[in-house]
């Protein structure tokens, strides 16, 4: 399902207004990644100037998230820093460079520790980089006059709320992972600089993203790399989980629309797509996109997992003119057609 309009009591999307006439500069933390790169791209097709830190976190492969920037290391407009959120003193020093040599127009901060599952094994760690990170990086706006900050926060932080679709006035204070907690904390830390030094700060909590570049941690990437070998995949519980999947694309039309965004000094956002669909019947969609059969290795539940998540999506749709455009399908069929001619 797409942006259902008629429900949402609304009768078009509209397309954000690019405010910045001339080339801006813009600071992408976590651009080398998989929805950071992709609005790397975006920006640099306009003809931005783009800063991106990341600190290649081993994670997953570095080679991958160099290959995903790879196109843009040799272009004058683009500048990439190895480098870690929680180093304070080197955002001031090398990041500080960058801002002087000319101001950044916004922050875009993506980067941060992922994943529910092992945020329970690292508790301490999730919040040293996604809550402490993200105030050196509020901090380092508060030094050198940045306005506008963009923050990529989680559907995870609704945790087992049974009040749907969610929507952003949900209260929201009983998280239920590590990684979850730590994007609660985020959230909250933006809320005070907001208030007190009048940065703008626009949460933006994503729900599943999908499409070419997907982190091979996910699902879908995983399941689909275990299809195509013929290996069993693991499925922890019965199936009947479900996900609110989000095209990368239209995500990053939601980003780009946050960047612009000057309505209100602070706000929460969903980006999602409006319809949770189960992982049973998201398997059987990636099988008949694949043309395999999945062998499923049944599981128990993993503590810390959601049972379900779905976003409303009217504020976002209202705010920033959002709309998916992308269904799930044509989603896997991008993705399939990346996998396999990167595998």
């Amino acid at each position: 399902m797409l942006c259902d309009l008629a429900k949402l009591g609304m009768s078009h999307c509209s397309d954000f207004k690019n405010s910045f006439v001339d080339m801006s500069h813009f600071l992408v933390t976590g651009g080398a990644g998989f929805i950071g790169s992709h609005l790397v791209d975006l920006l640099m097709e306009e003809g931005h100037e783009v800063t991106v830190l990341d600190n290649l976190d081993p994670f997953y492969p570095a080679e991958i998230k160099r290959a995903n920037i790879q196109a843009h290391l040799d272009k004058s407009t683009f500048r990439f820093f190895e480098m870690d959120i929680c180093d304070r003193d080197g955002l001031k020093d090398r990041l500080g460079k960058e801002a002087e040599r000319k101001p950044f127009a916004a922050i875009i901060h993506l980067a941060a520790k992922a994943g529910v599952r092992p945020s329970v094994e690292d508790p301490v760690g999730y919040h040293e980089v996604n809550a402490r990170g993200t105030q050196n990086l509020l901090e380092f706006a508060r030094s050198f006059g940045i306005e506008q900050f963009v923050f990529a926060s989680s559907s995870s932080v609704y945790g087992v709320n049974s009040e749907l679709p969610w929507n952003e006035e949900i209260g929201v204070s009983r998280p239920i992972s590590p990684y979850s907690s730590s994007k609660m904390g985020g959230e909250l830390i933006g809320h005070v600089y907001s208030h007190l030094y009048g940065i703008r700060f626009i949460a933006l909590r994503f729900f599943n993203a999908i499409g070419p570049r997907q982190r091979p941690d996910l699902a879908i990437h995983k399941f689909a790399k275990k299809i195509l070998k013929g290996e069993s995949i693991p499925v922890f519980g019965d199936g009947s989980t479900g996900r609110d999947y989000t095209y990368v694309g239209d995500i990053i039309k939601g980003i780009r629309a946050a960047v612009e965004y000057e309505g209100s000094r602070y706000e929460i956002i969903n980006l999602g797509n409006n319809h949770p669909v189960m992982l049973n019947e998201l398997i059987e969609r990636l099988e008949n996109v694949l043309g395999r059969k999945a062998v499923i290795d049944r599981l128990p539940p993993q503590p810390g997992d959601l049972p379900l998540t779905w976003a409303n999506i009217e504020k976002a749709q209202n705010l920033l003119g959002y709309c998916p455009s992308v269904s799930l399908e044509k989603g896997l069929v991008k993705f399939s057609t990346w996998l396999q001619g990167n595998s």
